[in-house]
């Protein structure tokens, strides 16, 4: 659970934007659009492999 508190003389607008950075730095807003639809089991396993190729590609090239 995230929580901030506001400031003295922090406006709104600040504390909401702290909010938002707090909540992007925890991969709060990546969890939602994951959870957002249902992903079978298969099309999960398909996406990890896919990442973990994409990664050794990256390590591969910067080598």
């Amino acid at each position: 659970m995230i929580g901030i508190r506001v400031r003295e003389n922090e406006s709104i607008e600040e504390a909401l934007r702290r909010f938002k950075k707090e909540c992007e730095r925890n991969g709060i807003m990546q969890e939602i659009k994951r959870r957002e639809y249902y992903e079978s089991p298969s099309v999960r396993r398909k996406k990890k492999a896919q990442e973990a190729r994409r990664k050794m590609r990256r390590r591969m090239m910067k080598q």
